[in-house]
């Protein structure tokens, strides 16, 4: 990732502000019929997690050179608003298909592996609760055939 696109200053500026409470957190007993989008947090709470995904993903030599020339901010949006989405929010997703994004890209299953372990290392960071945490990532996991080997 280019470092002038993500520092850990814009991370920690975000942490803090979620810590000052402009960020809503996972409710601690889900409500019956609330999306994963509002048990996660909402969009707020989503970009929290996915920017310190982004720092676990720059740090894990296992994946971080499949990342060298990405931008950061690009990434980071186009993340948020998938996850948001697919988690029943609304979010609007205008990046490309998985399939295509990743066309040519030779990724591997131990690849794609390590980048939900780094998004997961973020969900337990921001203690979100075990089934939102393990619905979420199956979101992420639904995609992998459109992803891995292309």
């Amino acid at each position: 990732m280019k470092k002038s696109s993500f520092t850990r200053s814009a991370f920690g500026a975000v942490l803090l502000i979620c810590t000052l409470g402009s960020c809503t957190t996972p409710p601690a007993q889900p409500v019956a019929g609330q999306s994963l989008y509002q048990r996660l947090g909402g969009r707020a709470a989503i970009a929290a997690m996915v920017d310190d995904a982004i720092t676990n993903i720059a740090a894990d030599p296992r994946i971080n050179h499949r990342f060298g020339n990405a931008d950061a901010h690009h990434l980071k949006n186009n993340l948020v608003d998938l996850l948001c989405l697919r988690a029943g929010g609304p979010c609007v997703y205008g990046g490309r298909n998985m399939a295509d994004a990743h066309d040519t890209m030779h990724i591997r299953d131990d690849e794609f592996d390590a980048l939900v372990q780094d998004i997961a290392q973020s969900f337990d960071k921001f203690k979100v609760p075990a089934a939102e945490r393990d619905e979420a990532l199956q979101i992420l996991n639904q995609m992998k055939g459109a992803i891995v080997g292309h």
